[in-house]
């Protein structure tokens, strides 16, 4: 195996791994939030959501 070869096995690993260890993120909160809305709608669901 090449010095390169052995590289980019090492780099797919390690992806691997990280993509194994990511966490879920509670993501709740922003339910009933549009996809794609800008940061202004976010903010105001937020707002309105701690309001109630």
């Amino acid at each position: 195996m090449s010095d390169t070869t052995k590289m980019q096995a090492a780099e797919e690993e390690a992806q691997v791994e990280s993509d194994d260890e990511r966490e879920e993120v509670d993501t709740s909160h922003l339910d009933g939030v549009e996809d794609g809305c800008g940061c202004a709608e976010v903010w105001e669901h937020l707002s309105d959501e701690r309001d109630e």
